[in-house]
């Protein structure tokens, strides 16, 4: 199943959204059209993407970069081989650490590796919602920068972005043009509901 993420602008207005393949249609058949529009395109997960529009529909297509479907679990890097269990899915990295760290990791049952192996799931179970409202916020400010940097009251909407401030949002991005203000809108709602959802837990 394709992602459904994508959006294409030229210059303020938006030409298209949807899956990656017509969304480039769209902005090749817009820049055919017009050999001076300003072409940017946008992934609601994770900010600019670049296209080579050159050549050819099929040309444009066939460049496409491969993106995860919405449903995949985090892909990890490949390693260098080396070391460890890869059958499992363990590899070896190099760390660095102060001789005291090393020496409580020994002392944790298991040794280092299941040591750090479980602070890592804390970690990553304790900032889960953090991580995920930081994330959101760096994909909605990806938009706002490209977008909206030469708007009125820039800077205000990016404070307003990072402060979990919707009112003031919704406030300083009033004047913006309409297709790029309903859209930088669409990507900050989520960091303030995930935001004021982490306040009323706290609370």
């Amino acid at each position: 199943m394709s992602r459904i993420s994508f959006i294409a602008f030229a210059g303020d207005r938006c030409i298209a959204s949807g899956d990656l393949g017509a969304v480039a249609r769209a902005a090749k058949a817009t820049l055919d059209r017009h050999k001076d529009a300003q072409i940017l395109v946008f992934d609601d997960d994770s900010g600019p993407i670049d296209l080579d529009l050159r050549g050819s529909v099929e040309d444009v297509l066939a460049r496409l970069p491969e993106m995860p479907e919405a449903s995949a679990v985090e892909a990890v890097a490949p390693a260098p081989r080396g070391p460890g269990r890869p059958k499992l899915g363990v590899v070896a990295r190099e760390i660095t650490l102060l001789p005291r760290h090393w020496e409580w990791l020994a002392r944790q049952p298991g040794g280092a590796s299941v040591a750090l192996r479980k602070l890592v799931d804390e970690a990553r179970r304790a900032n889960k919602d953090k991580d995920r409202v930081r994330q959101a916020q760096e994909t909605a400010y990806r938009f706002i920068a490209a977008m909206g940097e030469n708007k009125p009251h820039y800077e205000e909407v990016a404070r307003a972005l990072f402060a979990g401030d919707a009112g003031r949002f919704e406030t300083w991005t009033t004047s913006w043009p309409a297709d790029v203000r309903d859209h930088a809108r669409a990507l900050a709602a989520s960091c303030f509901e995930q935001t004021a959802s982490q306040e009323n837990v706290a609370g």
